[in-house]
């Protein structure tokens, strides 16, 4: 097999992946936050004592992690390469996503990147920066499927 084919069955596996990721943190989304406008660190606190909410806040928080890595850090550097484009530094790869068009902004990337880590290390601490992180991170869904859409697209249009 020679490299560009292995590239394109890692880049049609990477795809598979970021299609079901996008799919389950839709999902988790839309069933954890449903009727709650925004939320606050007295509702937070009572979503971690409840079991069953706080296994559906790690599902959140991991799905939208899962979701940024595979998008940032497998799916667009593999696209890249298939374009011809060198692989870079994390923030050029974004740059070249942003001119591209698969991202909106580099800067919005890597702020919801600096929201992953902060849900994940910190959430357990404080329900009011969990809070915050949460209310930020269910405006941010729409950004990483956007992005997960537009090089979902991609990867079909140069592999078929």
């Amino acid at each position: 097999m020679t490299s560009r084919e292995e590239l394109a069955e890692r880049l049609s596996f990477l795809a598979r992946i970021a299609a079901r990721e996008a799919d389950l943190l839709q999902f988790t989304t839309e069933r954890l936050f449903k009727d709650q406008p925004a939320l606050n660190a007295a509702l937070v606190s009572q979503w971690t004592q409840n079991n069953l909410i706080a296994e559906q806040l790690d599902a959140f928080v991991a799905r939208f992690g899962r979701l940024q890595d595979t998008l940032g850090d497998k799916l667009m550097p593999n696209l890249l390469e298939l374009l011809g484009e060198k692989r870079g530094a994390a923030v050029d790869n974004l740059d070249k996503a942003e001119r591209l068009g698969w991202i909106e902004s580099t800067d919005a990337w890597l702020l919801s990147r600096q929201l992953r880590n902060q849900m994940i290390h910190e959430y357990i601490e404080d329900p009011e920066v969990l809070a915050d992180a949460l209310n930020q991170g269910r405006a941010q869904v729409k950004m990483l499927t956007w992005a997960a859409e537009q090089m979902l697209s991609e990867v079909a249009k140069r592999l078929n």
